[in-house]
């Protein structure tokens, strides 16, 4: 009887914990267990990631009823997105670092500075992204090698989903500021309402259901756009609001160059490391796109899956970075560290726990995602190569990002121009177009490019030369 209260009491606990991280509020994370830090923060963290990821899964899903074509131009016009995701999250992981440093420090004036110089910079730079988009869409479709038929019934998809950008931008930017506050289940909670009005509005407006005309695939693109700003409409009136330590005034509106240049400092290499890797995989869907609609349809298929999974490792990491900048700043680099091995263990044991599900799992998942036979056969090849490198990458990402927490996003930006341009994009084109290896080429080389960066970047990380960055 004994045993059986003790394992009741011990449940009570865990439900307890876990309950207290996703309703969330600010914690100090430079005191106290560093595994009751971590977890507090991975939690949410992982589910915000989560969250993000159902986005392309249930626009992939809804589209793959539509046809090939269809995913094609989703997985095209995705590809190029990713530049905006890049600038986004570079920006996010810049104003992150810093509003981390100033908590760590409990400087909320400059902290809540910081975040507002950080959003008017995001707003000018989305600007000049999102008129390209809409502007130039027929033209962008074409240049990653779309047909005719495919432009012209996918240019206006691609011009919506551009158009609303803005939304895609702030989304990202905002949940960085909240995660270096140290409350990162607001950023959860506002994609769990983004994708709530996703999976609702998306078979709505594709298929005409209720009041609905039929949208097709540009039904699509309004859901998610509309989405993702009711999420972004959710994180304002929360910064805004005073259950938060960021204490935000309208006089720090005003363009404060200086300081909108010290976050475009470490955003903007932030970006450009996000660029970098976002640019090799349009590379890569170029290259699969000429072995037809069926390969480049399968590999969309199953990259929207590897994506699911891998961002909630991405979570964990990021729980790293806000626990190296506040501990950086509260000048405990020793703590910072141990936080950082802490976050990686669990990692790794999360992406071998995925390793095993994809590969005996994957062709279940790929025929939930998709009917075409072709499409599926390439799906599963590319999940069960792929995943054979899981567990490095759950590393490769924590000390990546531990890196990036301290502000020193310069040194992952380095290491993602040697891992995916001067080794990935090489080795690619030369398995596929001279080896003939076929579509397999594409997915080795992707798996041979991420042990490499995990590689560098541990050793990097081990060294110790983030301890000293000044933000």
């Amino acid at each position: 009887m004994t045993t059986i209260n003790t394992q009741r009491t011990g449940a009570k606990k865990i439900f307890a914990f876990i309950k207290q991280a996703i309703a969330g509020g600010e914690q100090d994370y430079t005191q106290g267990s560093i595994r009751r830090a971590v977890i507090l923060l991975a939690i949410p963290m992982v589910l915000e990631m989560i969250m993000e990821s159902i986005f392309a899964l249930v626009d992939i899903f809804f589209v793959g009823r539509v046809g090939n074509e269809a995913v094609s131009t989703v997985g095209i016009t995705e590809s190029m997105l990713t530049i905006i995701y890049s600038i986004g999250m570079g920006l996010s992981m810049g104003a992150g670092a810093i509003v981390a440093r100033r908590i760590g420090e409990k400087n909320t004036e400059a902290a809540s500075r910081s975040a507002v110089q950080a959003i008017l910079l995001a707003l000018m730079i989305t600007l000049v992204v999102s008129l390209t988009g809409i502007i130039f869409g027929a033209d962008l479709l074409k240049l990653m090698g779309g047909n005719a038929q495919m432009i012209a019934h996918g240019k206006v998809y691609t011009r919506t989903i551009f158009g609303g950008s803005i939304s895609i931008m702030l989304l990202f930017l905002i949940n960085g500021i909240f995660r270096g506050v140290g409350d990162a289940s607001i950023a959860m909670q506002s994609l769990v309402i983004a994708n709530i009005c996703n999976i609702i509005l998306c078979p709505m407006l594709i298929n005409g259901w209720g009041p609905f005309p039929q949208m097709g695939l540009l039904g699509a693109a309004v859901a998610t756009t509309t989405g993702r700003s009711i999420g972004v409409l959710y994180q304002l009136v929360r910064l805004f609001g005073k259950k938060t330590s960021l204490n935000i005034k309208l006089g720090y509106f005003k363009p404060d160059w200086k300081l909108m240049g010290a976050v475009f400092s470490l955003g903007w290499m932030g970006a450009a490391q996000f660029l970098i890797g976002s640019a090799s995989w349009i590379v890569l869907a170029k290259i699969m796109l000429d072995f037809g609609e069926g390969p480049m349809a399968g590999y969309m298929v199953a990259i929207r899956l590897i994506m699911f999974f891998l961002l909630p490792a991405w979570g964990m990491s990021n729980a790293a970075a806000t626990l190296v900048g506040q501990n950086l700043g509260a000048k405990q680099p020793k703590r910072a560290e141990q936080s950082v091995w802490k976050v990686a263990t669990y990692s790794m044991v999360f992406m071998f726990a995925v390793s095993l599900f994809f590969y005996f799992c994957s062709p279940q998942l790929v025929a939930f995602m998709n009917a075409d036979v072709t499409a599926r056969y390439y799906a599963v090849l590319v999940l069960r190569t792929v995943s054979l490198g899981y567990v490095f990458y759950g590393l490769g990402m924590v000390m990546t990002n531990a890196l990036n927490g301290a502000g020193d996003t310069k040194t992952p930006t380095l290491i993602n121009i040697v891992g995916f341009w001067l080794f990935q994009i090489p080795v690619a084109v030369l398995l596929t177009q001279y080896w003939h290896f076929g579509p397999q080429g594409v997915f080795v080389s992707i798996v041979s490019a991420e042990l490499l960066i995990t590689a560098i970047s541990t050793v990097i990380f081990i060294r110790g030369r983030w301890k000293k960055k000044i933000v």
